[in-house]
């Protein structure tokens, strides 16, 4: 490689001695110690402190709207089976959901914090998410302290590193997220390597173990690790890359993880994912290009597009370069999943947010001398931050925080917490949100065995010309049985408080006829005597909400 045209940075450590002012040139070190120049000192510190205080602001713009309400509905969603789960119910028996058990293992220590402290479940995992953000930080914090960083490039990277961390806003706690998060630091360790920097033994692996439980998350989240160690064989060599331990302790918690779902979640395996492949992978689907083609994606995947000529020039960086490729198979993850929603990119839009400032911040050190460079170094960050920010403030937030109390989905929670708090209902609606998170501000549980009707909806994706509207249980599928069977009984055994139904069901309209749940589930003859105790009713807006008769 070419080398830099300008001397080499100096450690962070020293860099902030360069920003204080000097003696002027011919001045005695008694003139220089005057309290004029103590004062001008103080000035420029003050006017420093300021500047990276305000660098800062629009993360922490971003963690007021991480804690304000509501919180994400998949995040609410699992919370809530989590703690059921810990409350004793049999997660994939009882607790019926296509994600993989290390999910919910992970949120039932929120839930944990629940049962055992003063803290509730959402307080509880809006901490420990948190907590999650801080480590990922500290982590390329530590991994940035010996590095030769030019004045640009570390305010920059100071203050949008944690802007990173946040940049999901309304989605942080996804899955998605968790597994961008730790993908950052994963991504610094990964360019000290491909330099032959040492890294401390005990950051290198928790830095590692923490980004093996991130991508084992979800399968088609191994293609981020796929394509950075690709980069790292390329750099290094097979000689060194393949003899480097850090890859292989991943793969080994990946064999561990699934050596354990046999053993300790037999029906995940056995029960699930038959379940998974018949119903949830076609529901509601898109092909790759109409992927390509929603809103969200389309945006991100643009980003993407931006960012990785950047990558091409040669003074890019290693760490860019491995944020690149984090971009690229979060896009790969996102378009495996046939959705194109809004928190399957957020790997992408992390990692090119960071990428891209990160090269700009490079760019500038090198453009400018290296007085401008210190000088114009607070501004630049503050001028990156918010640019990104204000890219990023967009769709669901902060608007959705902002209107959530006054709108329908903000009363529905206001009705739950009046009428059934801390109560057990069943929930008949093709809907997560907004029935999630209301049930975990109303601190209530729902009693169905999926987290919605998602199984009923895979069963009547259309109308069979001919057909009744609802078939007889001998004409059921397996899937469906269970559905009609589980409800009906579970409901007769333990009658919980309410029951809340969707006014939209989900299925098509078969003529004038609308599938309602009520009708369907009330020719079971347990279902129908237990139904006649729930009178009362609460109109909601999308919603009719059924109380039981003392």
């Amino acid at each position: 490689m070419t080398p830099p045209t300008t001397p080499p940075h100096p450690p962070r450590q020293a860099r902030a001695a360069t920003a204080l002012p000097e003696a002027p040139s011919g001045a005695s070190v008694t003139e220089a110690a005057r309290p004029d120049g103590a004062t001008m000192a103080m000035k420029a510190e003050t006017r420093a402190r300021l500047l990276r205080a305000l660098a800062l602001a629009p993360a922490f713009a971003f963690l007021l709207m991480v804690l304000a309400p509501p919180l994400n509905h998949d995040v609410a969603a699992i919370l809530n089976f989590a703690e059921r789960w810990v409350g004793g119910e049999r997660l994939y028996r009882d607790l019926i959901d296509v994600n993989p058990p290390l999910i919910f293992v992970l949120t039932a220590i929120p839930a944990l914090i629940d049962r055992f402290t003063p803290l509730d479940a959402v307080q509880a995992l809006q901490a420990c998410v948190l907590g999650c953000c801080a480590l990922a930080w500290r982590f390329c914090v530590a991994l940035r302290r010996d590095q030769r960083e030019g004045p640009v490039e570390a305010a920059v990277l100071d203050a949008l590193v944690p802007l990173t961390c946040l940049l999901a806003a309304y989605d942080v706690g996804q899955r998605e997220h968790l597994m961008g998060l730790f993908a950052l630091p994963y991504a610094l360790l990964a360019a000290r390597r491909m330099e032959g920097q040492a890294t401390p033994t005990r950051l290198a692996l928790g830095v590692t173990l923490a980004a093996a439980l991130a991508f084992a998350l979800k399968p088609h989240f191994l293609a981020v690790p796929l394509l950075v160690e690709a980069l790292v064989l390329w750099r290094r060599g097979p000689a060194l890359a393949l003899r480097d331990s850090l890859p292989w302790l991943m793969a080994i918690v990946w064999l561990l993880y699934l050596a354990t779902l046999p053993l300790l979640f037999p029906d995940y395996l056995g029960h699930v994912v038959p379940l998974v492949m018949d119903f949830y992978l076609g529901n509601g689907g898109l092909n790759v290009l109409a992927v390509l083609l929603t809103d969200k994606m389309g945006s991100a995947v643009a980003a993407v597009l931006l960012v990785l000529p950047m990558l091409a020039w040669r003074h890019a960086g290693a760490g860019a370069r491995a944020l690149g490729c984090v971009a690229v198979g979060g896009m790969l993850s996102a378009i495996v999943q046939h959705k194109g929603w809004s928190y399957h990119v957020v790997p992408m839009a992390m990692a090119t947010a960071l990428a891209g400032g990160w090269v700009a911040a490079r760019w500038f050190d090198r453009a400018l001398p290296s007085g401008r460079a210190i000088a114009a170094a607070p501004m630049l960050a503050i001028a990156c931050t918010f640019a990104i920010a204000a890219v990023h403030i967009r769709g669901e937030s902060p608007w959705r925080q902002i209107w959530y109390t006054t709108l329908a989905d903000g009363q529905l929670a206001a009705a739950l917490k009046r009428e059934v708090a801390g109560e057990r209902l069943l929930v008949l609606s093709p809907d997560i949100y907004p029935v999630y998170p209301a049930l975990n501000y109303a601190r209530a549980r729902s009693t169905l065995r999926t987290m919605n009707l998602w199984l009923l909806v895979g069963a009547y994706p259309d109308c069979p010309e001919g057909a009744a509207r609802y078939r007889e249980p001998w004409e059921m599928s397996r899937p469906e049985f269970l559905v009609y069977r589980t409800v009906a009984e579970d409901f007769a055994r333990a009658p919980p408080g309410a029951v809340l139904v969707a006014k939209r069901s989900g299925i098509p309209r078969c003529g004038a006829e609308e599938f309602d749940p009520i009708a369907y589930f009330s020719r079971h003859p347990a279902f129908e005597e237990t139904w006649r105790r729930y009178t009362r009713i609460v109109h909601l807006d999308n919603y009719l909400l059924y109380l039981r008769e003392e």
